[in-house]
């Protein structure tokens, strides 16, 4: 019978526990195997007791049956506690014996963009996609640190001719959209279009109304806008209103000069706390706003307060406290 007030969890961990112990007893007392050393560090690791299974995988590492495996999973160890390089060391090991190991190429190719090494990384998922042409995570994972080098025709190339089912995923659909947008093509609009049929983030609506409003469809970038308005909450940050609200008065003002919603919908995006000087500066000076517009934009942006210049900022009284130490 089980003890009043003892969770199903914690008595199993309690038994895993108990057994972990016996069975280490067990092995200092009558000598053990390669094979126990790992099994007790990989419950340790399940438990995420990652000291405890490091010193017992360490131990099945030294023995050729269990040397792969172990120095496999102290890589893993090494990731999950942020040792990054060391964890690089265990996996570059175990890819010298094995230089198609699929499951550790990725481990290495997802440690190397943690170490901001973007073009190791990019070099390794194009082995792994090789060796499994038909991955669909592999081929995101490649596509995406294609894009972060800012090679997007690869990216495109990988996206659109991988032979992968893009409307069906919803994260590679949106990374070709975006990586059209960034080699300025018409077709991201539509493939942005195509993943909002299903999804719905006023993120990626906002890019969308700003690929419409680049492209001169004003009447439905506003639209678009308005949509993410209508649907934003108060306390949203990213976007916020005012950014959203501001993008709406801009496409008013270039489109519709004559029709006051503009001026009234970039005043109402100052009021909901709009700060971007420089886009206001930008808007001032697009002449597709007739003067008269501009000049009113440069008459609100005279009446914005002005950041203190650094000279005019309040010099920080002296003090005979020693000031706190940002480390050792």
């Amino acid at each position: 019978m089980r003890r009043p007030g003892l969770l199903p969890a914690a008595a199993g961990a309690l038994a895993i526990g108990a057994l972990l112990i016996g069975v280490a007893l067990s092995c200092q007392s009558f000598g053990t195997s390669a094979e126990e050393y790992y099994s007790i560090g990989m419950a340790y690791f399940e438990m995420g007791k990652y000291e405890e299974a490091e010193r017992w995988l360490s131990r099945a590492e030294a023995a050729d049956k269990t040397q792969v495996a172990s120095e496999y999973n102290l890589g893993r160890i090494a990731f999950e506690t942020g040792r990054y390089e060391d964890a690089v060391r265990y996996f570059e090991r175990v890819l010298a014996r094995d230089q198609s190991n699929v499951m550790v190429l990725r481990a290495l190719a997802y440690t190397r963009i943690k170490t901001g090494e973007i073009d190791k990384a990019e070099a390794l998922y194009a082995k792994v996609l090789a060796l499994v042409p038909d991955s669909l995570d592999d081929g995101y994972n490649h596509a995406l640190v294609l894009f972060a080098m800012e090679k997007y025709e690869e990216a495109e190339k990988l996206l659109a001719a991988g032979g992968f089912v893009l409307s069906e995923n919803k994260d590679m659909l949106l990374l070709l959209a975006r990586t059209q947008r960034a080699l300025k093509k018409v077709e991201a609009a539509d493939t942005y279009a195509q993943w909002l049929l299903e999804n719905d983030d006023s993120r990626v609506r906002r890019e969308y109304a700003r690929i419409l409003e680049e492209a001169e469809l004003y009447a439905k970038a506003l639209e678009e806008y308005q949509t993410i308005l209508s649907n934003l909450p108060a306390d949203s940050v990213d976007p916020a209103k005012a950014d959203v609200r501001f993008d709406a008065a801009r496409v008013l003002l270039i489109a519709d000069s004559e029709n006051p919603l503009g001026m009234t919908e970039l005043r109402a995006a100052l009021e909901d706390g709009f700060a971007d000087r420089e886009a206001m500066e930008s808007l001032a000076a697009d002449e597709r706003i007739p003067e008269a517009g501009r000049e009113e934009i440069r008459d609100i942006i005279d009446g914005l307060p002005q950041s203190p210049r650094p000279e005019e900022q309040e010099e920080p009284e002296e003090t005979d406290e020693p000031a706190e130490s940002a480390g050792p």
